[in-house]
């Protein structure tokens, strides 16, 4: 009896699974190819495809990727940074149509309206779990490995943003430790990381900017002004493909945010360029870019 139950139980996973992976190819395949690489082909997406798709911020299709490659390479540290990283800005679409002043109220009341949420946040939390002993696991073999120290910080910022951010939680401050500590870690080792350099940069600029004076000392402090020079740095250093774009993002996500406009506005002319699809680039350059009016 209770191997038909599990057997059961796996057969309605690999049909989750299976259909997760058809609404990802579908919205993959619906998009154009992007930046002069092709679209996805056949029936085996690849990490790349989903990368395409959350930079076009098809959130929710890249969040369906993820889930299928994951059930084909469970061990993939960087899929399950990706798929925590696309259910944070599904949630966030979500829950901070109000903006992102919206207080913890405000914010719980967006929670409890929000039917999909729940499911939503059980998966990120799931996924968060998995990747966070993934790369623990990593790390007790060996200390110093550098990529499982930078998706354990990733990943542990994506659940903290997730509770700060949408949620409106004071929480998650062992996975801010743990995350700022490993990161420390990587950028010691390999002070030109990009990923790295970008992840540190979100966290000086969110404990300097969301945080009142004496939670910032208790955090270990922060700095705008160190956020966006350090973003700018890594988005000057080469890198591969996806590397760059979350560089870029980063600096024009700051630019925005400090209403520096002009060069947000070139930033996300070259944004516009390699990801045509993505809804928010087009929205801030039609409100901001004159010669994109003409």
């Amino acid at each position: 009896m209770i191997g038909a139950v599990t057997k059961a139980a796996g057969f309605r996973r690999s049909i989750v699974v299976a259909l997760c992976a058809a609404t990802a190819m579908s919205a993959a395949a619906a998009a154009k190819p992007l930046s002069g690489r092709a679209a996805p082909q056949g029936d085996r997406p690849t990490l790349a495809d989903a990368q395409e798709l959350f930079y076009n911020a098809h959130y929710e299709a890249a969040a369906a990727m993820t889930l299928a490659l994951q059930a084909a390479d469970p061990d993939n540290l960087a899929n399950d940074e990706l798929r925590t990283s696309a259910l944070l800005f599904e949630l966030k679409a979500l829950l901070e149509g109000t903006g992102e002043k919206d207080g913890a109220k405000e914010k719980a009341q967006a929670l409890s309206r929000c039917a999909a949420c729940p499911d939503l946040v059980a998966a990120f939390v799931a996924d968060t779990r998995r990747g966070q002993v993934l790369a623990r696991a990593a790390l007790g073999v060996n200390p110093n490995d550098e990529t499982a120290l930078f998706f354990l910080g990733k990943i542990d910022l994506n659940y903290v943003w997730l509770q700060l951010g949408p949620l409106g939680r004071r929480t998650g401050w062992d996975e801010y430790w743990e995350a700022r500590r490993s990161l420390d870690a990587v950028l010691k080792s390999s002070p030109r990381n990009v990923r790295a350099l970008v992840a540190r940069a979100w966290i000086d600029y969110v404990v300097d900017t969301k945080m009142p004076w004496g939670t910032r000392w208790v955090l270990g402090g922060g700095s705008r002004k160190r956020g966006v020079a350090t973003v700018r740095e890594a988005a000057g250093i080469p890198s591969e493909f996806f590397t760059h774009a979350e560089a870029e993002f980063a600096l024009w996500n700051m630019q925005v945010r400090e209403r520096d406009f002009t060069p947000a506005t070139e930033v996300a002319r070259r944004l516009a360029h390699d990801f045509p699809d993505n809804r928010e680039v087009a929205a801030f350059l039609d409100a901001h870019d004159s010669s994109a009016r003409r």
